[in-house]
Protein backbone atom coordinates (compact mmCIF):
# COMPACT_ATOMS: atom_id res chain seq x y z
CA UNK A 1 0.00 0.00 0.00
CA UNK A 2 1.04 3.68 -0.78
CA UNK A 3 0.70 6.27 2.11
CA UNK A 4 0.35 9.68 1.12
CA UNK A 5 1.92 10.47 4.51
CA UNK A 6 4.20 7.77 6.04
CA UNK A 7 5.57 7.38 9.38
CA UNK A 8 8.70 6.31 10.72
CA UNK A 9 8.71 3.34 13.14
CA UNK A 10 6.23 5.28 15.58
CA UNK A 11 6.19 4.11 19.50
CA UNK A 12 3.66 3.61 21.84
CA UNK A 13 3.11 4.73 24.49
CA UNK A 14 -0.24 6.28 27.07
CA UNK A 15 -0.41 9.54 27.56
CA UNK A 16 -0.62 10.90 30.65
CA UNK A 17 -1.62 14.73 30.26
CA UNK A 18 -1.61 17.69 28.17
CA UNK A 19 -0.52 21.24 29.00
CA UNK A 20 -0.02 24.56 27.63
CA UNK A 21 -1.82 23.55 24.27
CA UNK A 22 2.30 22.13 22.79
CA UNK A 23 2.79 19.84 25.61
CA UNK A 24 2.06 16.28 26.86
CA UNK A 25 3.05 13.77 29.27
CA UNK A 26 3.29 10.04 27.92
CA UNK A 27 4.73 7.29 29.37
CA UNK A 28 6.42 4.92 26.92
CA UNK A 29 6.39 1.03 26.79
CA UNK A 30 9.66 0.81 29.00
CA UNK A 31 7.59 2.49 31.85
CA UNK A 32 9.60 6.23 30.72
CA UNK A 33 7.59 9.57 31.26
CA UNK A 34 8.77 11.57 28.42
CA UNK A 35 7.40 15.34 27.72
CA UNK A 36 6.53 15.60 23.95
CA UNK A 37 5.37 18.50 21.53
CA UNK A 38 2.02 18.32 20.97
CA UNK A 39 1.47 19.70 17.36
CA UNK A 40 -2.36 20.56 17.16
CA UNK A 41 -3.12 24.26 18.34
CA UNK A 42 -6.91 23.23 18.95
CA UNK A 43 -9.00 21.87 21.97
CA UNK A 44 -8.19 18.23 20.50
CA UNK A 45 -11.87 17.73 22.08
CA UNK A 46 -12.17 13.48 22.70
CA UNK A 47 -8.43 12.79 21.80
CA UNK A 48 -6.86 14.16 24.71
CA UNK A 49 -7.95 12.22 27.73
CA UNK A 50 -5.26 10.51 30.01
CA UNK A 51 -4.99 6.67 30.01
CA UNK A 52 -5.33 7.21 25.57
CA UNK A 53 -3.11 4.67 23.62
CA UNK A 54 -0.94 7.21 21.73
CA UNK A 55 1.80 6.70 18.94
CA UNK A 56 5.23 9.06 19.23
CA UNK A 57 7.64 10.33 16.69
CA UNK A 58 11.41 10.85 17.27
CA UNK A 59 13.88 13.49 15.78
CA UNK A 60 17.87 13.36 16.14
CA UNK A 61 17.95 16.88 15.45
CA UNK A 62 20.10 18.17 18.15
CA UNK A 63 18.38 21.42 18.00
CA UNK A 64 15.34 20.57 18.58
CA UNK A 65 13.82 21.18 22.35
CA UNK A 66 12.01 18.19 22.32
CA UNK A 67 13.00 15.17 20.72
CA UNK A 68 9.29 13.28 20.61
CA UNK A 69 6.16 14.54 18.92
CA UNK A 70 2.35 13.46 19.33
CA UNK A 71 1.10 11.95 15.64
CA UNK A 72 -1.62 9.63 16.98
CA UNK A 73 -4.72 9.26 19.61
CA UNK A 74 -6.78 6.37 20.36
CA UNK A 75 -10.25 7.94 20.50
CA UNK A 76 -13.08 4.63 21.68
CA UNK A 77 -11.09 2.14 19.11
CA UNK A 78 -10.63 5.24 16.31
CA UNK A 79 -7.39 6.37 15.56
CA UNK A 80 -7.30 10.13 15.40
CA UNK A 81 -3.87 12.03 13.60
CA UNK A 82 -3.26 15.31 15.95
CA UNK A 83 -0.37 16.55 13.36
CA UNK A 84 -2.94 18.75 11.51
CA UNK A 85 -0.18 20.03 9.20
CA UNK A 86 0.02 16.68 7.75
CA UNK A 87 -3.30 17.42 6.09
CA UNK A 88 -1.73 19.63 3.31
CA UNK A 89 0.55 17.09 2.20
CA UNK A 90 -2.46 14.37 2.53
CA UNK A 91 -4.47 16.69 0.29
CA UNK A 92 -2.24 17.53 -2.23
CA UNK A 93 -1.33 13.88 -2.95
CA UNK A 94 -5.30 13.10 -3.24
CA UNK A 95 -5.79 16.36 -5.66
CA UNK A 96 -2.92 14.63 -8.09
CA UNK A 97 -4.83 11.05 -7.95
CA UNK A 98 -8.38 13.25 -8.51
CA UNK A 99 -9.75 11.60 -5.42
CA UNK A 100 -11.95 15.03 -5.59
CA UNK A 101 -13.07 14.61 -8.81
CA UNK A 102 -14.51 18.03 -8.71
CA UNK A 103 -11.23 19.49 -8.96
CA UNK A 104 -9.48 17.33 -11.48
CA UNK A 105 -7.67 18.76 -14.43
CA UNK A 106 -5.12 21.52 -13.21
CA UNK A 107 -1.59 21.66 -15.19
CA UNK A 108 0.23 23.09 -11.69
CA UNK A 109 -0.43 22.81 -8.26
CA UNK A 110 1.51 26.03 -6.49
CA UNK A 111 1.89 25.77 -2.26
CA UNK A 112 1.04 28.57 0.14
CA UNK A 113 0.41 31.24 -2.23
CA UNK A 114 -0.09 34.67 -1.23
CA UNK A 115 -3.62 36.80 -2.18
CA UNK A 116 -4.75 39.81 -3.05
CA UNK A 117 -5.04 40.92 0.15
CA UNK A 118 -2.26 39.02 1.90
CA UNK A 119 -3.34 35.92 3.40
CA UNK A 120 -1.67 32.74 2.64
CA UNK A 121 -4.25 30.19 0.63
CA UNK A 122 -2.95 26.36 1.08
CA UNK A 123 -2.75 25.84 -2.80
CA UNK A 124 -3.78 27.15 -6.08
CA UNK A 125 -4.63 25.04 -8.78
CA UNK A 126 -3.68 26.59 -11.66
CA UNK A 127 -5.33 25.84 -15.35
CA UNK A 128 -6.68 27.29 -18.58
CA UNK A 129 -9.91 28.20 -16.81
CA UNK A 130 -9.73 30.17 -13.79
CA UNK A 131 -7.53 29.39 -11.17
CA UNK A 132 -8.84 27.47 -7.99
CA UNK A 133 -7.71 28.61 -4.67
CA UNK A 134 -7.84 25.71 -1.86
CA UNK A 135 -8.04 25.83 1.65
CA UNK A 136 -7.53 22.53 3.93
CA UNK A 137 -8.59 21.79 7.54
CA UNK A 138 -8.33 18.94 9.44
CA UNK A 139 -11.18 17.51 11.46
CA UNK A 140 -10.53 15.50 14.32
CA UNK A 141 -13.06 16.02 16.25
CA UNK A 142 -15.52 13.25 15.75
CA UNK A 143 -19.03 13.93 18.01
CA UNK A 144 -21.20 10.82 17.11
CA UNK A 145 -22.43 8.64 14.72
CA UNK A 146 -19.68 9.58 12.75
CA UNK A 147 -20.36 12.96 12.79
CA UNK A 148 -17.29 15.17 12.35
CA UNK A 149 -17.09 19.01 13.38
CA UNK A 150 -14.88 21.72 12.39
CA UNK A 151 -13.42 23.79 14.63
CA UNK A 152 -13.23 22.27 18.38
CA UNK A 153 -12.86 26.27 19.64
CA UNK A 154 -13.36 29.31 18.44
CA UNK A 155 -10.95 30.16 15.81
CA UNK A 156 -10.43 33.65 13.92
CA UNK A 157 -8.34 32.24 11.47
CA UNK A 158 -10.31 29.82 9.68
CA UNK A 159 -12.82 32.45 9.31
CA UNK A 160 -10.33 34.60 7.96
CA UNK A 161 -9.84 32.03 5.52
CA UNK A 162 -13.34 31.41 4.70
CA UNK A 163 -13.73 35.15 4.27
CA UNK A 164 -11.10 34.91 1.90
CA UNK A 165 -12.12 32.56 -0.35
CA UNK A 166 -15.15 34.20 -0.70
CA UNK A 167 -13.86 37.18 -1.66
CA UNK A 168 -11.74 35.51 -4.41
CA UNK A 169 -14.97 34.12 -5.61
CA UNK A 170 -15.80 37.32 -5.67
CA UNK A 171 -13.22 38.11 -8.21
CA UNK A 172 -13.77 35.51 -10.98
CA UNK A 173 -11.88 32.74 -9.18
CA UNK A 174 -13.00 29.37 -8.19
CA UNK A 175 -12.47 28.79 -3.72
CA UNK A 176 -12.68 25.60 -2.50
CA UNK A 177 -12.70 24.11 0.97
CA UNK A 178 -11.82 20.93 1.86
CA UNK A 179 -12.53 19.34 5.46
CA UNK A 180 -9.97 16.18 5.78
CA UNK A 181 -11.30 14.50 8.26
CA UNK A 182 -8.10 13.13 10.58
CA UNK A 183 -10.28 11.03 12.66
CA UNK A 184 -10.61 6.99 11.20
CA UNK A 185 -14.22 7.41 12.63
CA UNK A 186 -16.11 10.34 10.63
CA UNK A 187 -17.78 9.64 8.00
CA UNK A 188 -19.62 13.16 7.09
CA UNK A 189 -18.64 16.92 8.49
CA UNK A 190 -19.88 19.15 9.35
CA UNK A 191 -19.35 22.93 11.13
CA UNK A 192 -19.27 23.39 14.89
CA UNK A 193 -22.05 25.94 15.13
CA UNK A 194 -22.40 25.07 18.74
CA UNK A 195 -18.98 25.66 19.34
CA UNK A 196 -18.31 28.69 17.04
CA UNK A 197 -21.37 30.05 15.30
CA UNK A 198 -19.17 33.04 13.66
CA UNK A 199 -17.52 30.54 12.13
CA UNK A 200 -20.26 28.83 10.80
CA UNK A 201 -22.08 31.90 9.51
CA UNK A 202 -18.86 33.13 7.68
CA UNK A 203 -18.63 29.00 5.91
CA UNK A 204 -22.51 29.76 5.09
CA UNK A 205 -22.13 32.95 3.68
CA UNK A 206 -19.10 31.85 1.55
CA UNK A 207 -20.90 28.79 0.35
CA UNK A 208 -23.78 31.14 -1.04
CA UNK A 209 -21.26 33.14 -2.75
CA UNK A 210 -19.88 30.17 -4.35
CA UNK A 211 -17.15 28.92 -2.47
CA UNK A 212 -17.02 24.70 -3.24
CA UNK A 213 -16.58 22.56 0.08
CA UNK A 214 -15.98 19.33 0.04
CA UNK A 215 -14.82 16.47 2.39
CA UNK A 216 -11.81 14.26 2.24
CA UNK A 217 -11.79 10.41 3.97
CA UNK A 218 -8.69 9.26 5.73
CA UNK A 219 -7.15 5.29 6.54
CA UNK A 220 -5.36 6.00 9.24
CA UNK A 221 -2.41 3.59 10.94
CA UNK A 222 0.89 3.80 12.42
CA UNK A 223 2.49 3.34 9.33
CA UNK A 224 0.76 6.36 7.67
CA UNK A 225 -2.35 8.53 6.31
CA UNK A 226 -3.99 7.99 3.09
CA UNK A 227 -7.07 9.58 1.52
CA UNK A 228 -9.64 7.29 0.23
CA UNK A 229 -13.08 8.87 -0.78
CA UNK A 230 -14.91 11.91 -0.38
CA UNK A 231 -17.23 12.48 2.49
CA UNK A 232 -20.56 14.21 2.85
CA UNK A 233 -20.42 17.75 4.08
CA UNK A 234 -23.72 18.76 6.04
CA UNK A 235 -24.98 22.01 7.27
CA UNK A 236 -23.64 25.03 5.12
CA UNK A 237 -26.64 27.13 4.60
CA UNK A 238 -27.60 30.21 6.62
CA UNK A 239 -31.08 28.70 6.78
CA UNK A 240 -29.58 26.07 9.50
CA UNK A 241 -28.12 28.61 12.21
Amino acid sequence: MTWHWGFNQLQQGTLQRRYKRFLADVQLENGDIVVVYCPNTGAMRGCQQPGSRVWLSRSDNPKRKLAWTLELVEDNGSLVCVHSVLANPVVEAALHEGIVPELKGFDRLLREVRSGVGTRIDFKLEADAAPIWVEVKAVSWCVEGGLGQFPDAVSLRARKHVQELASLVRSNCRGALIFCAFHSGIERIAPAKGVDPEYAEALARAVQAGVEVYGLGLEISPQGLRATQPLVIEGCDLGNK
